[in-house]
Order: C-alpha cells, then sequence, then structure tokens
C-alpha cells in the first residue's frame, strides 16, 4: 500500500521488454482505470516517481500520453489532475454503450454458436465467488469476457470496432460501479437474464436485457458521481 495515500502501490515490472515510460504509463492508466486515483486527484510527478524507483522522466512521458487520451489535465501552475467524469460524459458513453449492446445481444441471439453459447456459460459461471467486491479484479475479468463473447457471437465487426472505441471509458466506468456494494451480484443476476435468452434464442428479450443491465449500470455510475463530495 502506498503510504501516502493508502491505495495500493504502483509496481513497475523491470524484467518487461516494455520501454520504461510505457510500463509507467500502463500503471497509472491502470490505476485511473480501477479508481485507484480518484477523479480530481492531483498526481504529483516526484511522489509518482519515488514510489515507482524511477525518474521523473518516464513519469513526465506517461504523463502527457495520459493527457492526450483525456485520463488527467495538466493546469498551467496548478499540475496534474486525474479528469474529473461528469455527468453529461457519463450519460452520453452509457447511452451509446445501451445501443450498441442491445444490438449485439440480440444478433448473438440470432447467430451464436453452440460452442461460444458455452463459453459465455463459462465465462458467467467465472464471476461467481465473493460479492462484497473483495474479489473485484477477477469478477471485472469475468464480466469484461462475458460482453466481449457477446460481441463475437452478434458476428458484426462493426459493433466490436465501436465498443473498442470506448473500451477504456468503459473500463473506467466498470470498476466504479461494480466496487458498489452489492452491485456484483445484480450485475451477475442481469448478465444471468442476458445469457438466458441467448441461449434460448430469444433475440427481443435479449436486447431488452442487455438494456436493463445498462441502464442499471448508468444508474449506480450516476449515484457514484453524485455522491462524490464536490
Amino acid at each position: 500500500m502506498s503510504e501516502r495515500s493508502g491505495r495500493p502501490s504502483l509496481v513497475i515490472d523491470f524484467s518487461s521488454s516494455k520501454p520504461l515510460g510505457e510500463a509507467v504509463y500502463i500503471a497509472l492508466r491502470e490505476a485511473i482505470i480501477k479508481s485507484q486515483f480518484k477523479s480530481g486527484e492531483r498526481l504529483m510527478e516526484t511522489e509518482l516517481a519515488e514510489e515507482m524507483m524511477v525518474s521523473r522522466t518516464p513519469v513526465r512521458e506517461a504523463v502527457r500520453k495520459l493527457q492526450s487520451e483525456g485520463y488527467v489535465v495538466m493546469l498551467p501552475r496548478k499540475g496534474t489532475y486525474v479528469t474529473s467524469l461528469s455527468l453529461q460524459d457519463v450519460s452520453d458513453v452509457y447511452e451509446i454503450r445501451s445501443a450498441l449492446e442491445s444490438m449485439a445481444a440480440t444478433k448473438a441471439a440470432e447467430r451464436a454458436s453452440s460452442d461460444e453459447i458455452a463459453q459465455m456459460r463459462r465465462f458467467l459461471d467465472g464471476e461467481t465467488g465473493e460479492w462484497d467486491a473483495s474479489d473485484l479484479s477477477q469478477n471485472i475479468i469475468a464480466d469484461v469476457k462475458f460482453h466481449s463473447m457477446i460481441y463475437k457471437a452478434s458476428k458484426n465487426t462493426r459493433i466490436e470496432s465501436m465498443i473498442n472505441d470506448l473500451r477504456e471509458q468503459i473500463q473506467r466506468l466498470r470498476s466504479s460501479t461494480l466496487s458498489r456494494p452489492g452491485r456484483l451480484r445484480l450485475a451477475h443476476e442481469e448478465h444471468r437474464r442476458i445469457f438466458d435468452a441467448i441461449q434460448a434464442r430469444d433475440a427481443k428479450a435479449a436486447g431488452e436485457a442487455a438494456v436493463a443491465h445498462i441502464e442499471r449500470s448508468r444508474e449506480v455510475m450516476l449515484k457514484t458521481l453524485r455522491d462524490q463530495p464536490r
């Protein structure tokens, strides 16, 4: 744990073949996506470099890349801060995702192979476990795999491509919503309804279940943002 913040310490894999700046960037980006750095939190280059046991140069390179991708904002004479998610930003992302997830689930119900349905079941079963968010990372991985299999089973590469364009924003929102008390269990139940409809080849029910799932996630995320201190 970081002594200053109480969050998990940032660890760099020095044995990796990746350039140091890239490794630092990945570590910082993952920490932001997983909400280890909160929206609006200031990032101090000197402290980050000390924590990761690197010089300030790769940290500075990583911060510039994060800025170009919208994860952080650099304010003159004030410093670097994690970008805050506005209510409108969140609503926009979920609005787009709702349409894409509904279409993917609908088409998956019509087109999924028996093997793809079996893989969906395995990923769905992989979500079960600790429902108090103590096993959040494992459940997020299973969540991602479950949704990705639906995209693949839709047999529409455009859906996959458009979802991938939102991947980082979705991952950041997913981590925030699934960490809310009780949300993991409810999300699993919502996934089960989507899967049951796909398995039954009920395209209409699959699309509706997907919309209901994304809408519930949107409500949780908006509540999370509203509950944050200003």
